[in-house]
């Protein structure tokens, strides 16, 4: 269970769940909140229209008993007097909470002052039993119908002022939830009054809970779609990167570099992503055939001198007499050669680069290198230094494995040439560059890259006794390489090789 819910897919359609969860969730709480709010407001505007209607009729001195919005079904009406005892209210209605009385009792109007009996229980008030206030939206909070504003009242005159607040009334056995609108009004005979006005909540309340049931239901069955889907679509769109993971757990356990993984037939990311893997393989797999075969041609390019240099100390240690020194000695050379040469070339696949801050003067390398060969010529361009002294002129790099590249190089040259070796240092830019050229037959355009590689060596050069062990070539182009420079060859006008080794200048 634990490796399920800690997968991709579980994680995202977690996830997809909980945002969608929390959308709702805001959402629902908003369309609730609007929609009370909407139908309140308006309650608000009925309440507000039934009370001054009754409060224009009083205006004009309209008798109780004349009221017309007293016989409304719909609608809760109760007349307070100054004193906060029921002048009148709506036939039928037994009990009222949240307007000027909680318990009306009609009284028969008969034109005069409202002097009588109250029609209620004196000096009770409005939500007297909650202990609060529900009186809102500026309402001056006197609970017996008397307010700032309606002191300034004239005779006929109704207030600007409308409170609003929330109640309950009973009419005839029924109870039920009503927005209850308060107005003042100055009768010219009776007095200030305040004319309370119901209007049902019973819509407000239905709508609510239908809303709120459509959510209860809906949501848990639209989160169940999210999730489903979430599910499926990661499913699906993680199904390639498992085809990957199965293709390189059996890789892994074949040991087999030749295969690939599969590459979906799309242009996303986990197409991308096989695309590289294969490309990763397929340079692992030239990295361990190449390894290979150094390995191979190490062994057989080591196997000779050995062989050699055990059978002239076998022969010499049988006879004397007939042990050839100066053979033994040139295989023991060799032998120090290409193990140098090997340790090198391991060195450079380990990562090995030049030391940092080191910097050499390639023209003086280049007659470094140069002296004690006498069909070596060593030119340097019009307006190159001659010297190290200019520091403009410098590279940088290890002297030492520098020195090695151009060492190779000549002796390539020396092997291929059939008078002469020139070499030429100019600048080109930012580089300077230094051509080995010789006389010789040159190298075929279709194997200057092949020579490159390791233990790789033409015919003619394997043809002569001299021919190195097809090293040369390739750690003069690796060293170059990590340099941040190159090594190319091409035709001279003569028709020989020319080696042309360009390196940044420092």
């Amino acid at each position: 269970m634990n490796r399920r819910f800690g997968s991709v897919r579980a994680r995202a359609t977690l996830g997809a769940t909980f945002v969608v969860t929390v959308a709702l969730l805001a959402a629902g709480t908003a369309v609730l909140l609007s929609l009370r709010s909407s139908l309140t407001g308006r309650a608000d505007g009925q309440a507000e229209r039934s009370a001054r209607t009754v409060a224009a009729q009083l205006a004009l001195g309209t008798p109780y008993d004349k009221l017309s919005s007293l016989d409304d079904d719909e609608r809760v009406v109760q007349v307070v007097d100054a004193n906060g005892d029921q002048a009148a209210a709506t036939e039928d209605l037994e009990r009222i909470s949240g307007a000027g009385t909680s318990v009306p009792r009609a009284r028969e109007d008969t034109g005069d002052d409202p002097s009588g009996e109250p029609g209620g229980e004196a000096g009770e008030k409005p939500g007297a039993e909650a202990g609060e206030d529900p009186w809102e939206d500026g309402g001056s909070g006197d609970l017996d119908g008397d307010s700032a504003q309606g002191d300034s009242l004239e005779p006929g005159e109704i207030g600007d002022e409308t409170r609003f607040g929330d109640g309950s009334a009973t009419v005839d056995g029924a109870t039920a939830d009503y927005r209850f609108a308060a107005v003042d009004v100055r009768d010219p005979k009776k007095g200030l009054l305040t004319v309370y006005a119901g209007a049902s909540l019973a819509a407000e309340q239905s709508a609510v809970r239908t809303a709120l049931t459509v959510m209860l239901i809906g949501f848990p069955l639209l989160l169940a779609v999210v999730a489903g889907v979430t599910w499926l679509v990661t499913r699906r769109a993680l199904r390639p990167v498992e085809d990957i993971r199965r293709e390189m757990a059996a890789i892994t356990a074949a040991a087999d570099l030749t295969r690939r993984v599969p590459e979906p037939d799309t242009h996303d990311e986990v197409a991308r992503l096989a695309r590289t893997t294969n490309e990763t393989l397929a340079a692992l797999e030239t990295s361990v055939e190449r390894q290979r075969r150094f390995v191979a041609d190490a062994s057989h390019e080591l196997r000779s001198p050995i062989a050699s240099l055990r059978t002239q100390l076998e022969v010499g240690a049988a006879h004397p007499g007939l042990l050839d020194v100066p053979g033994a000695v040139e295989d023991t050379v060799r032998l120090q050669r290409l193990a140098a040469d090997l340790l090198l070339l391991a060195r450079l696949d380990a990562g090995e680069g030049p030391v940092a801050g080191a910097r050499v003067d390639p023209v003086a390398l280049a007659r470094e290198e140069a002296a004690g060969r006498p069909d070596v010529t060593v030119l340097v361009e019009p307006g190159e230094p001659a010297s190290g002294e200019v520091a403009s002129g410098e590279v940088a790099g290890s002297r030492g494995q520098l020195g090695r590249v151009l060492a190779n190089l000549l002796d390539n040259a020396h092997r291929h040439a059939r008078s002469a070796v020139t070499v030429t240092v100019r600048r080109a830019g930012g580089q300077v560059v230094v051509e080995v050229a010789d006389d010789g037959d040159g190298v075929p355009e279709a194997d200057r890259e092949r020579i490159f590689e390791r233990f790789v060596r033409l015919d003619d050069a394997r043809g002569r006794d001299d021919g190195g062990a097809g090293l040369g070539l390739a750690i003069a182009r690796d060293v170059a390489v990590r340099h941040g420079g190159t090594l190319t060859v091409r035709e001279t006008p003569t028709g020989g090789a020319l080696f042309a080794l360009r390196l940044p200048i420092a």
